[in-house]
């Protein structure tokens, strides 16, 4: 999440830098279109690490239902059995 606002306040400054430059001049230095074209590429590889990051979430929450799962099987597994234990012959 807080990656998701980094890329939110890095297109935002984007987009000021990109009209208040084109106010101001005719047009971008090359530095400055290095520099635009450098954030360009951080935000992409930033939503790329948001994206892989919600993945990973979704396959972690995945596996916690499938051992949440396995854990209520088990609890009725055990309750069987300790029902069985009780009608067995002592």
């Amino acid at each position: 999440m807080r990656k998701l606002l980094i890329s939110a306040v890095i297109l935002t400054f984007l987009g000021i830098t990109a009209i208040h430059l084109s106010g101001c001049s005719a047009g971008l230095s090359d530095e400055q279109i290095t520099q635009v074209t450098a954030m360009k590429a951080e935000v992409q590889s930033l939503e790329s690490e948001v994206k892989s990051l919600k993945e990973q979430k979704a396959s972690l929450e995945r596996s916690v239902g499938e051992l949440n799962a396995k854990l209520e099987q088990c609890a009725k597994d055990k309750e069987a059995t300790k029902k069985n234990l009780e009608k067995l012959p002592k």
